[in-house]
């Protein structure tokens, strides 16, 4: 049987929202980590008020990149400028379709000469994949795919650890396992710190809104590291953070983790759409929200929609250079947080509580999302106005924050609704229940939402300041 693409497989279903829309694929997972080592509102806290340990071993791919072509094919790709980029250093890589829509994007580490790491979701590590196996480049690469979501058992090995040590006590744990302080290094960049006798590389980071480290090293390693970790950091208050806290981190700082990928239309990513297995994460995921429209361009985001804007550089030639050239002088969608009303998500809450009465759709916590890429619509009157794309509860904002974007006009501090649930009692998802929709009123606020991580992070894509 010959091998299916995802190029036959949408032409064989017609509409790939009808698609996506209908998945059955289920909730994302993030693997192995257990769901919370205490409970996900004292883990929430502990990245605000001490400091934490996130693992983040399996959840994410990792291409190895290697050769004297590596920066010139990333370059190709990147709406990056690639005109500094040393050896030690690393930057958020975000690559675009050839109409200018974000496929997606992940961290890029620098790690030697001609010799790299990314790091990230699915999309962007299976574009970069692509380009090395068919561009002609002069290179090699070792790709590490995800852990399983469910591995039944079976072992599960990677070639790395990653773990994030972050919160306003992380550097004085920092400086303990180092045994001294650490090289003073900026944001984004890397050297190497000692723990438990051995070498581990870092990169300087600020998840959490206050100065923290990446670390990893060779998988085998990990649970040594992670031991002296834990012992170290007890006088500190660490609190090591489990899947369920896990991605909430980003609703008060700030990053949307997982936009649609643009490849499902166009005909510069037909290439692509039949090299892409039918099966894999483009073809089997999903689309969800009280956003309806039958055009698929409809959910794609452009950089500026993501906050990406202060990112794209013209001093270079990359996939999708002319259409964002296009759209620079264009008014443009802006990111931001959506803090969602209390009583009306109690409303929700309570309708479940109502026998013999249609509820409202479920509203999980901490994180809400219910589809691969989530898409609710921001309603200023009769008019749409922006999207919701990631939505949960913070312990520590005590409310329903979800980030996404809107229109040129509309402002820091408005008043708007977002429409949570979808029509007509809800989709085909298996993570969908049958249901009603509720209308939420929502204030548009800063990204990041967080006081402190707004005034501690570096200028960039969180701060929307270049």
């Amino acid at each position: 049987m010959s091998r299916q693409s995802l190029e036959d497989k949408l032409n064989a279903v017609g509409n790939p929202v009808h698609m996506l829309r209908h998945s059955k694929i289920g909730a994302y997972i993030y693997p192995v980590v257990p769901p919370e080592f205490s409970n996900w509102r004292d883990e929430q806290r502990a990245w605000r008020e001490s400091c934490v340990l996130f693992d983040q071993s399996h959840h994410m791919v990792d291409i190895y990149i290697e050769g004297t072509d590596a920066i010139r094919m990333l370059s190709d790709l990147a709406i990056n400028s690639f005109a500094k980029f040393p050896i030690n250093r690393a930057k958020q890589f975000v690559p675009c379709s050839h109409d200018g829509y974000v496929i997606g994007d992940g961290i890029l580490f620098h790690l030697e000469e001609n010799k790299l790491v990314f790091v990230g979701r699915a999309p962007t590590a299976n574009w970069i994949e692509f380009h090395a196996d068919t561009g002609g480049y002069d290179l090699t690469i070792l790709k590490d795919d995800r852990s399983p979501g469910r591995p039944m058992g079976r072992p599960v090995s990677r070639v790395s650890y990653r773990y994030q040590i972050q919160g306003p006590n992380a550097w004085q744990l920092i400086e303990k396992l180092n045994g001294g302080p650490p090289p003073d290094v900026k944001f984004f960049h890397m050297d190497a710190i000692n723990i438990a006798g051995r070498q581990v590389r870092a990169l300087r980071h600020g998840m959490a809104g206050a100065p923290g480290l990446e670390i990893w090293g060779p998988y085998e390693e990990g649970e040594e590291i992670r031991a002296a970790i834990v012992e170290a950091g007890e006088e500190f208050g660490l609190t090591q953070v489990g899947a369920r806290a896990y991605a909430t981190n980003t609703l008060e700082s700030g990053w949307i983790p997982s936009p649609l990928p643009a490849v499902y239309s166009g005909d510069g990513m037909k290439p692509y759409r039949e090299w892409l297995p039918a099966n894999g994460y483009e073809g089997s995921g999903s689309i969800g929200g009280s956003l309806y429209s039958d055009n698929i361009e409809d959910y794609y985001a452009t950089p500026y929609a993501l906050g990406y804007g202060p990112f794209i550089r013209f001093d270079h030639d990359f996939i999708g250079r002319e259409a964002l050239e296009a759209m620079a002088d264009q008014p443009q969608r802006q990111k931001v947080t959506f803090a969602w009303n209390g009583d009306d998500v109690s409303r929700a809450f309570a309708s479940m509580f109502r026998p013999g009465e249609d509820h409202f759709k479920y509203i999980d916590l901490p994180l809400s999302n219910y589809t691969s890429a989530s898409f609710d619509r921001v309603m200023k009157g009769d008019r749409i106005a922006g999207v919701s794309m990631f939505a949960g509860y913070s312990y520590n904002e005590r409310s329903m924050l979800s980030l996404g974007s809107v229109d040129p006009d509309i402002e820091i501090g408005d008043e708007l609704v977002l429409v949570w649930g979808e029509e007509d009692g809800g989709s085909g998802k298996t993570t969908v229940e049958r249901h009603k929709q509720i209308e939420v009123r929502v204030v548009v606020s800063p990204v990041p939402y967080s006081r402190v991580a707004r005034e501690t992070y570096a200028a960039g894509w969180r701060t929307g300041k270049a």
